[in-house]
């Protein structure tokens, strides 16, 4: 089994090769330039690196969301595009879930991964790493910090590390929680090696079936709905 996963949900893109379980090729970029220029050739040089083809890959797994709205629908029109022309099948993962399994193996923790979501609230989901396994602990959804912040100090008998790209703004605006860390920067950031992880053993759909999830509406769909209100 050849999965190709990829993730454009923020800044940074990245795609991974896994083959039978295994991680056999990854690439990661965080340049600041669009999704639209980087991530084609970027999963072109990954699949390259362990010598197979397009056509090789059995299922086409992508960050589906929460995340940017740019750089989601981009991901997954790339992916059903892909999946379509080789007629694979994809596999939409959670990117605050895949961001989870960069920890997987890591000693029992709770990961905390949070996104920006603007307007003072961040994408959140908690998840346990126990014995190498990713347990959730509550569904993907948009939180304030303060909210989140009283949900973590509720934890008191296992260590937190926060990861994702909200990881720096949520960090700087805590006070001296002693169990709370941040992750290391090469743990830190969604990756297509995180997607690929989280795939394992999820429920696969054809490419047409493949959709992007918001959590809530885009700012022009809110500034619609406001206009249509009044």
């Amino acid at each position: 089994m050849i999965t190709l996963a990829i993730d454009s949900s923020a800044k940074t893109a990245s795609a991974a090769v896994m083959k039978d379980g295994k991680i056999v090729s990854s690439s990661f970029i965080n340049a600041g330039l669009t999704h639209s220029e980087t991530l084609l050739p970027l999963i072109k040089n990954t699949v390259d690196e362990c010598k197979i083809r397009i056509s090789d890959i059995d299922c086409f797994a992508v960050c589906n969301g929460p995340g940017s709205f740019t750089g989601i629908r981009i991901g997954v029109a790339t992916v059903k595009g892909l999946a379509f022309a080789n007629n694979s099948k994809c596999c939409g993962v959670s990117t605050l879930e895949a961001i989870a399994y960069n920890f997987a193996d890591c000693t029992n923790r709770i990961v905390c991964a949070v996104m920006d979501a603007r307007r003072n609230q961040f994408y959140n989901a908690l998840f346990k790493i126990e014995n190498s396994k990713v347990i959730r602990l509550c569904e993907d959804r948009a939180i304030a910090f303060e909210d989140l912040k009283k949900e973590l100090n509720s934890y008191t008998d296992c260590p937190i590390t926060v990861a994702g790209d909200g990881a720096d703004l949520f960090c700087s605006q805590l006070d001296d929680e002693s169990n709370i860390s941040k992750a290391e920067e090469n743990k830190k950031f969604q990756s297509g090696e995180g997607a690929a992880l989280c795939s394992a053993g999820k429920e696969m759909c054809d490419s047409f079936s493949l959709m992007p999830v918001y959590l809530r509406m885009s700012q022009a769909e809110r500034e619609l709905k406001l206009k249509k209100a009044d």
